[in-house]
């Protein structure tokens, strides 16, 4: 039954599902990147993320390093990317969680957090000062957009543990997290989908 998905298990065929759904490469055409940057490889995680199959293989991949690290409270990040796998990982924590999740807005819309009383952009759970919390994010380039979210949540006091990623690129993410002394931890990493 996939109920019993190791995380092993889940990381090759996760990988495998990749590659199928959401790589495109190129030995002559450049892609561009939302960093700006230009590179032979596009990941579009959209199609990973809304599959059944790979919703399952990631919920098993988030809950094995949410459990290493301990004591999450809260998980989120940045629209778009951050959505499905906040959805994912909550849903996956199942009843009877603590574990909350928020979505931040690349730009406040002003409406949300009336009731929550997070700031604009915002949204979701409650976020409090002192909450533990793992920003989420799809594809990690430089670690920017990522990072920004990062800054926000420390100004409001939560304690950020570090960031899941479901593919690392290699091209500075993870040194720029450690530059923040924010751990990065991918799920994949384009090495493992171009062996």
């Amino acid at each position: 039954m996939a109920e019993s998905t190791s995380a092993p298990n889940a990381k090759e065929s996760l990988v495998e599902k990749i590659r199928e759904l959401a790589w495109l490469h190129s030995d002559h055409e450049e892609f561009t990147l939302a960093s700006g940057r230009t590179s032979r490889h596009f990941f579009d995680m959209k199609p990973v993320m809304m599959d059944p199959q790979c919703a399952h293989y990631l919920g098993v991949l988030i809950h094995a390093k949410l459990e290493e690290l301990g004591g999450i409270d809260t998980v989120g990040g940045l629209e778009l990317g951050a959505v499905p796998l906040t959805g994912i990982a909550i849903a996956k924590a199942g009843a009877g969680s603590n574990l909350r999740g928020f979505i931040m807005r690349k730009e406040p819309k002003g409406r949300g957090g009336r009731k929550t009383g997070n700031p604009p952009g915002i949204e979701g759970a409650t976020l409090l000062s002192g909450d533990r919390c793992v920003i989420l994010e799809d594809v990690t380039t430089t670690g920017g957009s990522a990072l920004k979210a990062v800054d926000r949540l420390i100004e409001m006091g939560c304690d950020v543990v570090g960031c899941i990623t479901i593919l690392d690129r290699q091209e500075g993410g993870m040194e720029a997290f450690s530059e923040a002394g924010i751990p990065l931890y991918p799920l994949t990493t384009l090495a493992d989908i171009e062996s």
